[in-house]
């Protein structure tokens, strides 16, 4: 059977495999300790699935407009203009099935063939992807822990050519929970002024899991606005990962251009969730508010405990719900069985050995470090932090 070959050009996402691996080790008992899936441990709020409940009585249940319901369009707009001082009228939004169909609605509107694309690493494993389906050239600038894994503006300055369409990022980092500062992202887009013909896609989509200060957004500086495009949802800040709803800003031809895409593709979202996605925006904030308290407890937790494992080098996530250790200290040691010659191997050691799975480093963008989740409660990731605590003290 030939199938097409645009599929040779990407690979199943680590984090999908180790979520399988996941589920396979316990449908034969074992106890597994996951920490691979970026997803939220807590419900979804009441007062969500209750709009979503009344949604359905009310006889929501027909196809909604491929941009998004009008009513929620106006949400988003409102909550930009409220919680980011980011003007988008209702014809510069659309919402899609997931932060990723944004994503990709983005990526395949912008990106021709041959187009060059700056990625720096560490990144969500899906943007290399979605680049290479558009047939398009993934520029990497590794950034590293030094620098708390953020771009300089000397190393974008760098890595611009006359090839270069596009820049994709995330703030927070998934996976290095990295925060840009007002100041960084000043500093990026005086750098950008002087490139107009490359567009800019904001992942925005960890906005509400910030440990620091309030969340800033490229798109608020007035010379990129009409070159950002701003990717969010509603999975991470309201524990929606189920309800598959995600949106886009941006400029109303590239808005227009999307819609265009998504038409031919799946259409309007969920119309329930949309429903339930405009009370989620309008309704009480306080569930988010008490699901990132609880996050910053477990991230103060896992930091201490990696920070305390020798041969762990960690930085400090400002977003997010991730750390992204450096493990690199273990790589040529040996437990008398499994030997580490890399990030995938030390992966597999702990899920083989110590039976948590977490992802390597290399499917973001840097083969020295592991990722590991910390969406999961605290219970858990002490038993999780013991497990590989003893795990790596065996390796000599």
């Amino acid at each position: 059977m030939e199938l097409a070959s645009r599929l040779s050009l990407i690979s199943e996402p680590q984090t999908i495999k180790m979520a399988k691996l996941s589920r396979e080790m316990k449908g034969k008992g074992i106890d597994i300790v996951d920490l691979s899936l970026g997803e939220p441990d807590f419900i979804t709020p009441k007062y969500i699935c209750d709009a979503a409940t009344q949604a359905m009585a009310e006889g929501y249940t027909k196809y909604p407009p491929v941009a998004g319901l009008p009513d929620l369009l106006d949400a988003i707009s409102a909550k930009l203009l409220r919680q980011n001082n980011l003007h988008y009228s209702r014809e510069e939004i659309i919402v899609s099935t997931g932060a990723k169909q944004s994503l990709a609605n983005a990526v395949l509107s912008i990106v021709n063939p041959g187009d060059e694309v700056i990625i720096p690493t560490p990144y969500w494993v899906t943007y290399s992807a979605q680049v290479c389906l558009a047939e398009g050239v993934v520029r990497y600038i590794p950034c590293s822990i030094d620098t708390d894994y953020k771009l300089t503006p000397g190393m974008l300055e760098k890595a611009i050519t006359d090839k270069t369409k596009l820049f994709m990022f995330s703030s927070p980092c998934n996976p290095s929970g990295s925060v840009y500062s007002h100041g960084e992202l000043a500093a990026l887009a005086e750098v950008f002024k002087k490139h107009p013909h490359i567009f800019i896609i904001s992942d925005e989509i960890y906005e509400y899991i910030n440990y620091g200060g309030s969340h800033q957004s490229i798109a608020q500086f007035p010379e990129l606005r009409n070159r950002v495009i701003i990717i969010n949802g509603f999975s991470k800040g309201y524990a929606m990962t189920g309800w598959r709803l995600g949106y886009m800003a941006a400029p109303k031809e590239i808005a227009r251009a999307c819609e265009k895409l998504q038409g031919q593709i799946t259409s309007g979202a969920n119309i329930v969730s949309q429903r339930a996605a405009i009370v989620a925006l309008n309704g009480d904030q306080t569930p988010t508010k008490n699901m990132v308290a609880a996050f910053r407890e477990r991230r103060e937790y896992i930091i201490d405990a990696l920070k305390n494992m020798p041969g762990i080098k960690v930085n400090n996530p400002e977003g997010a719900f991730y750390a992204f250790p450096n493990i690199s200290a273990f790589f040529g040691k040996t437990d008398g069985t499994t030997h580490i010659t890399n990030d995938e191997d030390l992966s597999m050691y702990l899920l083989n050995t110590a039976h948590i799975t977490t992802v390597c480093g290399s499917a973001f963008g840097n083969d020295n470090c592991i990722r590991i989740s910390f969406a999961t409660s605290i219970d858990t990731l002490k038993k999780g932090m013991e497990r590989m605590a003893k795990a790596l003290a065996n390796l000599k």
